[in-house]
This record gives C-alpha cells, structure tokens and sequence, in this order.
C-alpha cells in the first residue's frame, strides 16, 4: 500500500483552524457521478458548502470521503463527497484558504470504514449560501495549490 495523501489531513487542519479562530469553514467540490449533493445548488459542475459545525450535522472528514447531513432550502440532505473530488477549503469570511487539484475517483479499498446512515436531529443552519446577494457573499478565496 503507497503512502496516504495529505489532502485529507490538510483539509481537517483548515476545518480546525476555521473553527478555532470563529470562521466558516467552506468547502469547493467538483461534482460528478461519485459525489452526493443536492444537484439544485451545482453551479458550473461544482458546489461550494459550507462544512462549519453549525452548518452540518454527524460531519465526518474522513481519509476518503466527507460526509454529513445538511439542509438546503429547508430540506435535510445527506451529502457525500470523495476527498478527491475537493477542489479548495477556506474561511467564507477572509477567503483565506487552501487549493487542491482534483484527482480522478478511486473506489475504496474494501473493507474501508464508512460512517452509517442512520437518521439523525437536523441541522439548524442551511449549508449553502441563499442567492440573495446582500453583503453575506463569501470573500474570493485566496488559495495555494497543493499537488
């Protein structure tokens, strides 16, 4: 087995900053057949949510996947993104961040731990922005690429 990515551990030292100095952990994932999201909210083939604590409910940052439950528009979404598939991890409110390339989807080596789908209480907050414009957008984020 070849060494692990950083991508997945570069994308939980963001989430933990974001969260330690009060930001909004966002998120940029391009979406293909592998990612599960509200197809509503794609733009361009990507979305961008917003992975802050207030924002999702039973959130893992997994070494392969990111999963969580949200809601859009008013409706709880399970949502399921390859870490592969995350283009970028920033603070909505300083665009600060950090750029990845998109790699192309692997399945998971069987027998690779995924968290259950049980159903759980809601989350409180939407977890993308409404399109109402108003001074609530999200900074341009400022990021580095990591190969």
């Amino acid at each position: 087995m070849g060494e692990t990515s950083t991508k997945p551990y570069l994308i939980r030292a963001l989430h933990e900053w974001c969260t330690d100095n009060g930001y909004t952990p966002y998120i940029t994932v391009q979406v293909d057949e592998h990612t599960m999201v509200p197809v509503a909210h794609v733009r361009d083939g990507q979305i961008t949510l917003n992975v802050g604590t207030l924002a999702t409910n039973r959130l893992v940052l997994g070494n392969e996947f990111i999963e969580f439950q949200a809601r859009f528009s008013g409706v709880t979404e399970n949502v399921y993104v390859p870490v592969g598939a995350v283009s970028a991890i920033y603070a909505r409110e300083t665009g600060a961040g950090m750029g990845f390339e998109v790699q192309p989807y692997e399945p998971p080596a069987p027998g690779t731990q995924n968290a259950s789908d049980t159903a759980t209480p809601e989350a409180d907050a939407d977890a993308a922005p409404d399109d109402d414009g108003g001074d609530d957008e999200p900074k341009r984020p400022r990021l580095t690429i990591v190969k």
